[in-house]
């Protein structure tokens, strides 16, 4: 028996009021699902923002509610994929849910095409104080990530960087209270990048790491200091490469990952695992294998032992 046709599935993941419902309303309004299709649109919230009958009616929007997190499962998916027969479905996701329970509930030919996280600038950062890791893991799947309502005030780099730490293949986007979108928001760095060393603070490594990826070209061939612990990753065959990395906060204390760089040092063997260093390295470019991306290598000119920073945990705010 041949397995069903996949079904795109379109989720938007976000807290109640981040502009969710605006967002599929503003995209109905621009035509964009009136091509004679049927799509089957499942509400796992109501807000102050609502769609009307006519505008669902018109493109073909076929609503199914789900009342509370306990009634998410793949049966229930499944009888309203056999109802509505769809072509597509739409899932605007509640932001007190888990998203991770929510997307295991899809039947096998639901497929994600794409999700979209749209974000209140003006509550962004209250979230993050008060509920780190359940605002991160609004965007950790995203492919979009839209600050909508964003005034000159707010920090738009510290934004990308906080959605970059846990996803960074996230494009993001700003949105304007009249409505421009922009996306080509500068860093302002913490560092001189003319200098014949960049040296990077302690308290800097965060938006180093971020940055060096964002804009990896800017780095090449230059040389910088930093602090990093040395490890001795499994992965690093090579004799003369070992790791340069630093624990991280990209949610909350119980979610500390490391973050760095492979490096190459001529004697890699004579640092010891776990060794606070102070690398100065020429920074490459090497393709990494699991993104087919080029990501940063350093070409170490020493690692000196060192003394921890003052606060070992790296931030990106």
């Amino acid at each position: 028996m041949l397995g069903r046709k996949p079904l795109p599935v379109y989720l938007f993941t976000g807290f109640l009021d981040g502009g969710k419902t605006s967002f599929i309303r503003q995209t109905m309004d621009e035509g964009q699902f009136r091509d004679g299709r049927t799509t089957l649109f499942v509400v796992c919230e109501e807000g102050d923002e609502s769609i009307d009958i006519m505008r669902l009616g018109d493109n073909k929007f076929i609503l199914r509610k789900v009342e509370d997190e306990d009634s998410v499962s793949e049966e229930l998916f499944r009888q309203f994929d056999k109802e509505v027969r769809p072509d597509r479905v739409i899932i605007e996701e509640n932001g007190m849910w888990d998203v991770d329970e929510l997307i295991e509930a899809f039947p096998d030919h639901w497929q994600i095409a794409e999700i979209i996280t749209p974000i209140d600038s003006g509550t962004f950062e209250m979230y993050l104080s008060n509920m780190k890791m359940m605002m991160t893991n609004q965007y950790k799947y995203s492919d979009l990530v839209v600050f909508n309502r964003c005034l000159p005030e707010h920090d738009r780099a510290m934004f990308k960087r906080m959605v970059r730490a846990v996803n960074r293949r996230a494009q993001v986007l700003y949105e304007t209270p009249d409505g421009q979108v922009e996306d080509n928001v500068p860093e302002e760095l913490p560092y001189d990048m003319d200098s014949p060393v960049i040296e990077i603070g302690d308290e800097d490594y965060g938006i180093f790491y971020i940055d060096i990826f964002e804009n990896l070209s800017a780095y090449i061939d230059k040389t910088v200091k930093f602090k990093a612990k040395a490890t001795h990753p499994k992965e690093l065959k090579n004799d003369k490469m070992l790791a340069v990395a630093r624990p991280a906060m990209t949610c909350c204390a119980e979610d500390i990952a490391f973050v760095g760089f492979p490096c190459e040092y001529d004697r890699q063997s004579e640092i010891k695992e776990g060794t606070w260093v102070e690398v100065t390295a020429k920074v490459h470019a090497m393709m990494n294998r699991k993104t087919e991306e080029p990501a940063p290598v350093m070409i170490a000119q020493s690692l000196v032992e060192t003394d921890p920073p003052e606060d070992e945990i790296a931030y990106f705010m």
